[in-house]
Parts: structure tokens; sequence; C-alpha cells
């Protein structure tokens, strides 16, 4: 038998669980950019839409986008919405493409290390860290405060209840990614259900389906109006664009979504087949959730509704402050127990948030650790493909959520909310120039886009748009300190932050690396390209013995999701 036959019955003979795929690297002595083996590839499709929507679901939509109807109205908080929306969008498009050509675990910011400097995917790595660990630390502390929506509980010492979820943050992230992404499954399908029902209600009880038989429809549009502002003494027209340059700085913190699809990337199976279809699904989230979560909380409240504003003065836990309770609480007299149920929904989408927070900054530290740009130990996995020590590590930082029981929760929600804001319109402005990036290298290098796995669309004028807008909220986020009588030095800082930390970690980068600025000619724009490890589609379930049930099960909820 000639040793090709020999090899030939060899792999036949292989378990299908067992075949691991080389990835091709850039060169010889550089393997920052090498791939995860299909090993490790544990999310199926429906884990990875659903994991989407537990890093875009939590607490800012239900409790926090009150804030924005206060300061803006309906009309403001609707647009405002609708346009970043739209700048998400334009940044979901951008990946789409980038990630289905290769997608590897956190796969922005190595986009970024190779297609414009190695210090811009160093820089946007550990800002994208900080902001997922500020997004745990930020939905430990709101558990707290929605739990303390029930009298029994507000009186539990915040500490057991840190304690509580930070526990439990360990055991669903240190096993296995299926494990996780089965319990985001559960958690998910709790918050759709939840912005449908509330969806639904908001329709009917607008229309006359309450106890009151009050067919209100848009009468807060009518009165107050559509429209205020913050700063009445600034003037009529200054004071309105204020109240919807204020929702969009609220939206800023709101709204996410491409920036988790990118990070599981490298954990999905089949991702040139999965990762088109979850970014197409982007727009229908988005559409949904925030476009029409801002509606419906304009229809339900209006802007100088007492009871909202009094609980955001208070710092009212939880439900409280959610524009959703206090109109069941007008409307649903019939059913009071309605409120507890929603506050109740609220409070697993809260640690379902924070559960995908996590998930995401132990592999953006772990990706980071893998490239050299941290700790190689941070990549270490377990048999399990879990990156533990990182999971660990971010575990360990999410201890500062104990700052709450020497602080007021609500002033450690504000800092943070500011921190995380500016911290995501950094990585919205770095993907836009990375796509950018890329456009131009495959320009400068004669390679169609029609020849890619998969197009993006309105490219790249989507990208400059995206830049363009996030560049300018960025600016504008924190300038309310810098009116008259208004300096916090505090809000300041965590408004500004983030930008400041980028540039000195870029510029740290590439002195200390001496990384080079990659030319539209010099980039690599073409490994990966016929990698089998993204281009072959596996039969998981004949690997994994499922059975008929099972493979029934898994059919149904990969149609649905």
């Amino acid at each position: 038998m000639s040793s090709d036959s020999a090899s030939d019955k060899k792999d036949l003979e292989q378990p299908a669980e067992a075949k691991i795929y080389s990835a091709s690297i850039i060169s010889s002595d550089d393997n920052r950019f090498a791939s995860t083996s299909v090993s490790h590839r544990k999310l199926e499709s429906y884990h990875v839409n659903l994991i989407a929507i537990g890093g875009t679901v939590g607490t800012a939509l239900f409790v926090y986008m009150g804030a924005g109807l206060t300061a803006g109205g309906p009309l403001n908080l609707l647009l405002g919405y609708a346009w970043w929306t739209s700048v998400i969008w334009c940044v979901a498009e951008g990946q789409k493409e980038l990630v289905t050509q290769w997608p590897t675990d956190t796969a922005f910011s190595r986009y970024a290390s190779r297609y414009v400097d190695d210090a811009a995917g160093f820089a946007v790595g550990w800002n994208f860290f900080l902001s997922q660990v500020a997004l745990v630390i930020f939905e430990v502390v709101a558990f707290g405060l929605v739990l303390g929506f029930w009298d029994d509980a507000a009186n539990i010492n915040p500490a057991i209840t840190i304690t509580a979820v930070i526990v439990a943050y360990a055991f669903l992230n240190l096993w296995d990614a299926r494990f996780f992404g089965n319990a985001e499954f559960g958690f998910a399908m709790g918050k759709v259900l939840l912005i449908t029902g509330l969806i639904i209600m908001t329709f009917i009880t607008m229309l006359g389906g309450n106890p009151l038989k009050d067919r209100f429809g848009f009468r807060f549009w009518r009165d107050p109006g559509v429209m205020t502002g913050p700063y009445p003494e600034h003037g009529h027209s200054t004071n309105l664009f204020e109240g919807f340059l204020a929702c969009i700085i609220n939206a800023c913190f709101t709204v996410a979504g491409p920036d988790y699809l990118s990070m599981v990337a490298g954990e999905a199976r089949n991702p040139r087949k999965v990762m088109p279809k979850a970014f197409n699904a982007t727009i229908y989230r988005l559409v949904a959730f925030f476009i029409g979560s801002a509606l419906c909380i304009g229809i339900l409240v209006p802007y100088n509704d007492p009871n909202l504003l009094g609980a955001q003065a208070a710092g009212a836990p939880g439900g409280a402050r959610s524009p959703y309770v206090i109109a069941m609480q007008r409307y649903v007299l019939t059913i009071p127990v309605l409120p507890h149920i929603v506050n109740g929904l609220i409070l697993s989408s809260v640690f379902s948030a924070g559960n995908a927070f996590l998930f995401c900054a132990s592999r953006s530290l772990a990706q980071m650790g893998r490239d050299g740009q941290a700790p190689k130990i941070m990549a270490k996995r377990n048999r399990n493909g879990v990156p533990y020590v990182s999971v660990i590590v971010c575990l360990a930082i999410t201890l500062l959520s104990y700052c709450q029981v020497s602080s007021s929760a609500q002033v450690v929600i504000t800092y943070l909310t500011g921190l995380v804001g500016s911290c995501q319109i950094v990585n919205w402005i770095v993907m836009s120039i990375t796509y950018i990036r890329w456009d131009k290298g495959l320009k400068a290098q004669g390679i169609s886009r029609d020849t890619l796995h998969c197009r993006s669309r309105v490219q790249p004028y989507a990208a400059q748009y995206a830049l363009g807008c996030s560049s300018f909220v960025l600016l504008m986020q924190g300038y309310t300190v810098f009116l008259s009588g208004a300096w916090d030095t505090p809000s300041f800082i965590f408004a500004y932050f983030a930008p400041a930390f980028y540039v000195v970690l870029f510029i740290g980068w590439k002195l200390l690396k001496k990384t080079r600025w990659e030319t539209p000619t010099s980039m690599d724009v073409t490994s990966f390209v016929n990698d089998p490890e993204f281009t072959e589609i596996i039969d998981y379930a004949e690997i994994e013995h499922r059975g008929k049930v099972g493979t029934i099960v898994h059919k149904v909820f990969s149609t649905l999701f």
C-alpha cells in the first residue's frame, strides 16, 4: 500500500472530533494570528444569536432609557435612538464582511492589528477589555438595585448579593463554552419574551385595553409635548438640540451588538455559514429592541411624569425607575402582580448581561495573551477550551463591585455609565477605521469585493458615516461639564478617559514594539481565504451522536435563531 493510501485510510479512521486544522499564518515566526482549533468551536448558530442578545439587553434597555425620555422627550428619544442604531448598523455591516472572511477570536482587535497597526489592535483590545469588566461591575451593582424593588430584599446586605452573583458567574464561565451558551440561551429567551410582551402591552394599553378604558394613544406627545431639553435657560432651540444630544448619549451606552458577535466568531461552529446570518439579524434586533422600546416608552409615560422624575431623583431601585413598571402601576391596576413579574424578568436580564460581558472580557484577555499583548498565562485553556486564567482574573476585577458597600450604588452606576459609553464609542471608531483600511487594501491589491465570502452593503460609505458620527458623539458626550458652574471632575474623567487611555496605549506600544503602520499594498488581505477550518461545513450532530430527538431540537432552534 502506498504511503498516500495509508495516510488517507488513517484520516478516515480518525474520529471526527479529533480533527484540528492548522490555520494559515502571516509568517513562519509570527503565530499571533493563528486561529482557534475546531475542537474549541462549541457554539451553535442559536448560541451566537442569543449571546448577542444577552450582551445588548440589560438594565439600560428597561431602566436607563427612562433618563433619555426625561432629558429629551419622546420624539428626541425616538430620533436619537434611530440615528444611533443607524450608526451601529453601519459598523455591523463592516464587521460582517471581515468576520466572515476571517472568523477568529476577539476578531475586531485582531483586524485592527492586521489592517491598521499592531498598536491599534493592542490599544483597542485593552479598551474593549476595560469596557467589558466595567460592564460586569455595572450589572453586578445594578442587580442589587433591581433586587431592591422588593421591600423584603431591600434590606439585604449588598455584599451578600454581590458575592452570590460573582459565584454564579464563576460557575457558568469556568466550565464549558456550551454550558455558558445554553445558560445564555435560556436567559435570552426570557429577554425576547419580555421585550415582545412589553411592546404588545404598550399597543393594547394605548388603544384602550386597560382597566381605565383610557384610549390615550399619543396623548403624551401632545401634552406635555414631543420634545424638551435639560437646560431651558439656554434658549428654546438650543435646549431642544441639547435634549436630542442627551438622548444620543443615552443611546451610546444602551445600544450595542456587533462587537459581541465579533467576539464569539472564534468559538462559533461553521462560522462562514453562521456569522453572516447572525450579522444580518442585527438590524432586526436594533429596530425591535431599541427603536421599538424608545417608541413604547414615549407612548406610555410623559417626560414630566412625577413618578418617573421622583424615582430618578431619589435613585429608586430597579423597576421603580422603569417607565414600563410606572405605566403598569397606572394602567394595569387589576393585575398588581404584573410589575413584580416584569421586575423579576428585568433582574434575570441584568444577570444575563453581566454573564455575557464576563464571557467577552475573558475571551478578550485570553486573545491578548495569545497574541503577546498580555501575559501569556492569560491564554491558558482547560480541556474544554475555556481560558480559565482569564476568567479568574476578570472575576477578581469584578470584586470592585464591593465599592457599592461603602458608596452609593447610584454614584457607582453614574460613573460607570460614562466610562462604558466612551469606551464603546472608541470601539466603533476603531472598527470603522479598520474597515476603511481593509477596503483600501483590497483596492490597492486589485482584489474585488465580489470575490469575498461575504460582501457587506453600502461600503465604504457606511464605515465613513459611522466614523464621522462616532467621532462627533465622542467629543460631545461630556460637554455638560464645560457649562457654566457645572464642572465635575469625576464626570469629566469618566467621560473622556477612554480616548486618552487608547492614545496612551497606542503610542506606548508603538514606541515599545516599533510597530509599523500597514499600507494598503503591504497589509495581508489574503490569508485564511480558503482555510478549511472556516470553509468546511461540519456535521456536529453526527460527531456528537445527538440522536434523532437532539438533532430535531437543534434544527428547530437553529431555524428560529
